[in-house]
């Protein structure tokens, strides 16, 4: 994984322009703090700062073909890398890094191989023999990458905002499951699962089928040469990628490297939720646990940095990226360099709490769509910038291809909550792992309500950014929010303390579009909104605002949630992941 920028047709060949470069692409360095490079053609520079994960040793970039008329700059992770090699006998690879089979697959398949790769990536290839490039991102979006245009007919790519933003014209986020051609000048959608079109599926659930699939997802994210471990916060997503990962992990090339005893990571302030849940999992699933504390004031103190790093204005993603930005140093102070997380199954599974009042199971699934579609411009981004800031990498499991087109080709009816039928949220996801034979968790953790990661830290968190804001917006600035911001106003006094930060950072029109707004109750899109009339005075994306369903809901006006049924014994199957 790395940070990338690369500036193509500029031209531009002077020492001026490569010092230029040289210059934007050190904002991204702590995105790659083990290696840095820049390669030139021409009027094209293709620059990289590297955090080196898989061949440490041989594996800097730029990487090419064997004549090297082909050059890539990349950012991510290659998972079936090796089956590729194998489907490309008759050429020669110079490192061992998983990245290096794009050019290869280039020369062989053009532009339409995207889709062979299994893994998240940001990319730009240029082709020397026509000065042509294309560039590329993952499925989902989970890597982060933003595109801008130069008024001299450049057109510029980088792994953050920060990259490009003083040097272009115009530069917005660059769309996931896209590929851009020098030669159409044109987006190209080469991710079209059937999802995408919101069309209604059918297949009944099968949850030994869900399982595996989420098992095999974990597995291949494994591949690793560099200390590891997973963010445990005590819900169930996370708990499942750790308890996943703790059972397959001996077999692995990573134990053989790095021992067989996982270790855990969680954050939060004294006494909160989360921090009593992970290390009873952790002690359950026997991992070797970190727990990391923080007060308000320490949160608070990082607001400035976190804006920097994360390039958003989103109240929720601010909210949840401070813990996560905090964690991720210690982590990184530990020698550790990897992570796997829990991300993505909120989307998938409709686990957000105002997924109670999906009025049908149409409208349930259209929303997960939705949720998918936009996680890059909020969890995806979270989880991506606020670990790279410190030269953290963290992988999701659950945003995994195949594990997505298993889950979204459910009937929806399967997903819906039925509290009378002991069907909470996700249950789904928690009734393919609840083996009676062999737990993975236990019982009350696999059935724990969802606690969005900003609550589950400690409730006191978004109450102290509430009080902190107030302190610097007053009742007069809100009165002229409409003219100040008339892009995504400003609706809360925390909202315009965090768009006042940003806007000091990023002052383009283009930075500020690049950000999502709208109505939200509990994380929902402004669609969802109207599944309840109570929810369009009340909002705010913390899961205790979907009142009548959160047990700790803004002032307490519900009862905590009824105890789930019992729920059958399940007959457990092989796996069957090659590790």
């Amino acid at each position: 994984m790395c940070g990338i920028l690369a500036v193509l047709g500029c031209s531009d060949s002077s020492q001026a322009k490569r010092v230029r470069v040289l210059e934007l692409s050190r904002r991204l360095k702590h995105r790659g703090p083990d290696w840095s490079g820049l390669h030139q053609y021409g009027d094209n520079y293709l620059a990289h700062q590297r955090l080196a994960i898989v061949d440490p040793a041989s594996g800097d970039q730029p990487l090419f073909n064997e004549d090297k008329t082909v050059v890539v700059t990349v950012n991510g992770e290659i998972y079936n890398h090796e089956e590729l090699r194998k489907q490309l006998p008759n050429h020669t690879f110079r490192t061992g890094s998983d990245c290096d089979v794009i050019a290869h697959l280039y020369e062989e398949h053009g532009e339409n191989f995207m889709d062979m790769l299994d893994g998240i990536f940001s990319f730009v290839l240029l082709d020397t023999r026509d000065n042509s490039f294309i560039v590329a991102r993952d499925a989902i979006g989970v890597t982060s990458l933003y595109i801008g245009w130069g008024l001299d007919g450049s057109v510029w790519i980088s792994s953050e905002l920060k990259g490009l933003n003083d040097d272009c014209e115009h530069f917005e986020s660059f769309p996931p499951g896209h590929l851009y051609s020098s030669k159409e000048r044109a987006f190209r959608r080469w991710y079209n699962p059937p999802w995408f079109s919101e069309a209604i599926p059918s297949a009944p659930y099968d949850p030994l089928a869900l399982r595996h699939a989420f098992e095999k997802a974990v597995v291949k994210r494994l591949m690793t040469d560099v200390p590891f471990g997973v963010l445990l916060s005590g819900g169930l997503d996370s708990s499942l990628v750790a308890a996943v990962t703790a059972r397959y992990l001996a077999g692995t090339k990573a134990a053989k490297q790095w021992g067989t005893k996982l270790h855990s990571f969680c954050v939060g302030l004294e006494g909160a939720p989360d921090l009593k849940a992970a290390k009873e999992v952790a002690e359950y699933i026997g991992t070797v646990h970190h727990e990391f504390h923080y007060t308000v004031q320490d949160g608070i103190d990082a607001i400035e940095d976190v804006i920097y790093h994360i390039e958003t204005y989103d109240v929720t993603t601010i909210r949840a990226s401070i813990p996560m930005f905090l964690m991720s140093r210690k982590i990184k102070s530990l020698g550790v360099k990897m992570v796997i997380s829990g991300e993505g199954s909120d989307e998938i599974f409709g686990g957000y709490l105002y997924f109670h009042k999906a009025p049908n199971k149409e409208e349930f699934h259209q929303e997960t769509c939705r949720k998918i579609k936009a996680l890059h411009k909020y969890d995806c981004l979270r989880a991506n910038k606020s670990t790279f800031a410190w030269g953290l990498e963290a992988r999701v499991p659950f945003l995994d291809k195949e594990f997505i087109r298993v889950a979204m080709n459910i009937d929806p009816e399967c997903k819906m909550i039925k509290k009378e039928e002991g069907r909470i949220e996700k249950w789904a996801l928690r009734r393919a792992f609840d083996d009676e034979e062999h737990p993975y968790l236990p019982k009350h953790i696999l059935y724990r309500q969802k606690e969005q990661f900003s609550d589950g830290v400690g409730y006191g968190w978004i109450d102290g950014l509430k009080a902190h804001a107030e302190k610097h917006v007053t009742d007069r600035m809100m009165l002229n929010a409409a003219n100040i911001f008339p892009f995504n106003t400003p609706t809360t006094k925390e909202a315009y303390h965090y768009r006042m930060i940003f806007e000091r950072f990023f002052p383009q029109n283009s930075a500020r579009l690049t950000v999502p707004g709208g109505p939200s109750v509990a994380c929902s899109t402004a669609k969802a909104v109207e599944w309840d009339a109570a929810w369009s005075n009340n909002l705010d994306p913390s899961g205790r605002a979907a009142l009548g369903v959160h047990a700790s809901a803004y002032g307490n006006q519900v009862k905590a949630v009824e105890p789930e049924k019992i729920i059958p014994k399940m007959e457990v199957s092989p796996l069957g992941v090659a590790i």
